[in-house]
This record gives C-alpha cells, sequence and structure tokens, in this order.
C-alpha cells in the first residue's frame, strides 16, 4: 500500500468513525431534531436505538484490526443504512440540505472501504 492511500483511508476511516459516532450518540439519546426527523420519514422512534447501536458497533470494528469478514458487513452496514436514509428523504420530498450528511457518509464509507490496507481486506480463494 503506498503512502498516498494510507493517508487516504486514514482520513476517509476517521471522518467516517466520527460522522458515524456522533450520529449514532444523537440517535440513541433520542434527540428531538432525530425524533422529529424519524417522525417526519415514518419511522418507528425505536429504529433510532437499533441505528444508534449498531452505527457504534460498527465504528468498532472498523477501528480495530483483524475481523475482515465483519468489517465487510460493517461496511455494507453503513453503505445500507446511508443509501436508506438517502432515498428516505428523497422520497419524503426533503431538501438537498437533508441529504448532506447521509451522501457524506455514504462517500466515506465508501472511500474508507476502497483504501483500506490489505491487512484488513477480507481474503477470499475461489476454486470452481
Amino acid at each position: 500500500m503506498t503512502k498516498r492511500n494510507k493517508i487516504i483511508y486514514w482520513i476517509a476511516t476517521i471522518w467516517l468513525a466520527l460522522g458515524m459516532t456522533s450520529t449514532g450518540i444523537v440517535q440513541l439519546i433520542k434527540m428531538d431534531e432525530e425524533v422529529a426527523m424519524m417522525t417526519r420519514l415514518g419511522y418507528p422512534l425505536y429504529f433510532l436505538t437499533i441505528i444508534g447501536v449498531w452505527k457504534i458497533l460498527g465504528v468498532i470494528v472498523i477501528l480495530i484490526p483483524k475481523f475482515a469478514l465483519l468489517k465487510e458487513w460493517t461496511y455494507a452496514g453503513f453503505f445500507f443504512a446511508m443509501t436508506g436514509a438517502i432515498f428516505s428523504h428523497l422520497a419524503t420530498g426533503d431538501d438537498a440540505k437533508a441529504l448532506f450528511g447521509p451522501s457524506l457518509l455514504l462517500v466515506l464509507t465508501i472511500v474508507s472501504w476502497y483504501f483500506r490496507p490489505e491487512t484488513r481486506k477480507l481474503n477470499v480463494t475461489t476454486s470452481f
């Protein structure tokens, strides 16, 4: 892995971790703005707890070494959660401002996944 790719990976991963942790905490403490948004989007409020817990656990998995398969699942979960958030905002007619947060976290997820070091990738050998 080149030094450039390592820097890109860590910048994206740290920003992803900060974003997921902060939004996870906001969801866990059920801030008024989050409750209002989930209600407007039509989701039950217990989703805040589920999503908040999974985001924080996902950040732990992304940051610790090893567990490549679990990392793949985590990146997939972040991808599905953020694309789901984007489509939910679009479906309810929210403005572009509401799309910024999940779009940024989606881009950071993709960049972190793409530039992750070999030691954090799943080594799969296939034989037919």
